[in-house]
């Protein structure tokens, strides 16, 4: 069953029928007519621009609502399963679960603008063709790559893609724009974009005519026509940026602190060791641009990111938020809706349609699973709103291992194809993914020998994630070699239990006072963004070399080393309160990515069983 709750402008298109253009308090959405099944499959996502809105669905299916009034919504017809969609003001992209994306839209294919093409297979280089998020601005579209490259493509009228406008004011074929880059932001409504590289330091370019890059007071060019460092950024790190039309709007996390409020934290965590405190707690908004438009949550403009404050949320944590044209929501740990901004449809749903300057929160029916607030999202489209429920996914190990897999770094056996071409893998997973009574490696390279490039990665991808949805009847010719029923987790796990087996696999230590800890690097990559970003970094040295971190016990990290691999807890383990919380920092030093069930879930349901 699905929970969406909209409000807003419900016209181009009309998204619920016999309700006026105006809907100025949240209401429930339903799909209509034939789509009346989808309202059985589970919501992943919602994205809305100026003209179409698409629902995606945990199936990998979506439809979308176009600006015609008169054409019912309709399936999105893409072969491969969808994992993301992005709608801008005249563009939309649809990532596919191979790491294709298919775009449409004028400034992306001006002879047939209404039908999806796919822009990532347009990339010169193909060796950088495998996408792992895109992102819509208004009238461009930006693709981050398995080997962390941007590629720009669409409207440049306001150099939002790196160039001078006036000499390069658009592209039909993705052209780079920078290298080593770990996010992209942008927005649905936005004609200026930011690049975050892997070491933190945030890029921007674009329309600026209101301060909406955030360069400062003596920065008031109308464009920035290249990509220019963005000084002054507030201490923390960088969760998400999201861009309107004449601001921008910042979501930072883990503020460095000095000593005294270190020590005070300490005390408060103390005051409640029997509370299960909210991993988000110290997440923070900051805003940028022009505040005509009443898009900054203040009164005053700002040429650079300052915090937004409100004391609807100052005791509350931040799990979610959401820009628009000129509209924004937050969601907050207690459940707590709060808009401010632009209001003329309704899409502040307060009830009216008079904008508001600063945080208001906004009265909600009540929820269907509001017990789980934290897997609720907002999403702002051009001036209508969506508050909806997406179910947790089980695990997302086999995704981060295929994005392993196609960056190369560490493939480290290699296959021919029908061409002669060079395929990598990772020799460590196929060891284990395979069946090991044989000689499976053989028979795969025998596979390999009659396939081309694309169906080689295919085969790889089936054996890494066992989905044979990515192609069945190759999936045919490799079953009888593969270990077809096992999750990841449960190969992750046999790689730590074969410990003196795979000793020269261990190619990186984590040493503390008591003892070194090894681990291979391909695992803390696929678990942590600490290793991600300092071995897959260009700029990084990617030796063997140590790190110390000795704020964790032993137990703690044994539990630590335990649950990376197997997604568990051992059995024999007693869990304190004292292990709880030394954990929770040590998901924040490792930036552990967590799957479901997490690893505090864990610990605090051992704990309570014991108990």
């Amino acid at each position: 069953m699905n929970e969406i709750i909209f409000f807003g402008l419900n016209e181009y298109p009309i998204l619920i029928k016999n309700k006026p253009d105006k809907i100025t308090k949240p209401i429930q959405f339903k799909f209509e007519n034939e789509n009346e099944k989808e309202n059985e499959n589970e919501i992943k996502q919602i994205s809305s621009g100026g003209f179409s809105t698409i629902f995606l669905f945990k199936n990998g299916k979506a439809i979308e609502y176009l600006k015609n009034s008169n054409q019912k919504p309709k399936k999105i017809q893409i072969e491969k399963s969808i994992q993301k969609v992005t709608v801008g003001w005249g563009n939309e992209a649809i990532l596919t679960i191979e790491g294709n994306v298919f775009a449409k839209g004028y400034d992306i294919n001006s002879n047939n603008p209404k039908e999806f093409i796919n822009i990532s297979s347009l990339i010169e280089d193909k060796n950088d063709r495998i996408i792992e998020d895109v992102v819509s601005g208004a009238n461009s579209i930006y693709l981050l790559t398995s080997n962390q490259n941007v590629y720009g493509i669409g409207s440049n009228e306001y150099s939002q893609l790196g160039f001078d406008s006036k000499t390069f004011p658009k592209t039909q074929k993705p052209i780079l724009m920078m290298k080593n880059v770990s996010k992209i932001f942008s927005g649905n409504s936005s004609d200026h974009v930011f690049l975050l590289n892997s070491n933190q330091e945030l890029f921007g370019c674009g329309l600026n005519s209101d301060g909406q890059l955030g360069l400062g007071e003596l920065r008031k060019e109308e464009t920035i026509q290249k990509l220019t460092k963005i000084q002054n950024i507030p201490k923390g790190k960088i969760i998400d940026i999201q861009c309107g039309i004449a601001h921008s709007i910042m979501m930072i996390e883990n503020e460095n602190e000095n000593e005294n409020e270190k020590e005070k934290e300490k005390e408060k965590e103390k005051e409640k060791e029997n509370e299960n405190e909210n991993e988000n707690e110290k997440r923070k908004l900051y805003s940028c641009g022009n505040s005509e438009f009443n898009g900054l949550g203040k009164k005053e403009t700002t040429y650079e990111f300052t915090e937004i404050k409100s004391s609807l949320f100052e005791n509350d944590n931040i799990l979610d938020f959401s820009v628009g044209c000129f509209h924004n929501l937050i969601l907050t740990s207690k459940g707590k809706l709060i808009g401010f901004g632009r209001n003329n449809y309704g899409q502040l749903g307060i009830g009216d349609t008079y904008k508001q300057s600063i945080p208001t929160q906004i009265e909600l029916p009540k929820l269907r699973f509001n017990e789980n607030i934290s897997n609720y999202h907002i999403s702002c489209g051009y001036n209508r709103s969506f508050l909806y429920y997406s179910y947790p996914s089980f695990s997302n190990l086999e995704e981060d291992l295929i994005k392993l897999f196609r960056r190369k770094e560490f493939c480290d056996i290699s296959f021919k194809t029908e061409n002669g071409e060079i395929i990598k893998a990772h020799k460590l997973i196929l060891k284990y993914r395979l069946n090991q009574n044989q000689n499976q490696i053989e028979k795969l390279q025998e596979i390999i020998s009659n396939k081309s490039i694309k169906e080689s990665n295919q085969i790889f991808e089936m054996i890494y994630s066992n989905n044979s949805i990515i192609n069945p009847n190759l999936y045919s010719e490799i079953k009888e070699i593969i270990n077809s029923n096992e999750k990841i987790e449960e190969t992750m796990k046999r790689i730590y239990l074969n410990e003196n087996e795979n000793e020269n696999e261990k190619d990186f230590i984590i040493e503390r006072k008591e003892k070194q800890y090894k681990f291979p690097k391909l695992i803390l990559i696929m678990r942590s963004e600490l290793y991600r970003g300092m071995f897959l970094s260009v700029t990084n040295d990617k030796s063997n070399k140590v790190t110390d971190y000795s704020e964790l016990s032993n137990k703690s990290f044994q539990i630590f080393e335990y649950w990376i691999y197997s997604n568990q807890i051992k059995e024999e383990i007693q869990i304190t309160q004292e292990i709880i919380q030394e954990l929770e920092r040590g998901i924040d030093y490792f930036q552990l990515n967590q799957t479901n069930p997490n690893l505090i879930d864990l610990l605090i349901k051992k704990f309570n069983n014991q108990n």
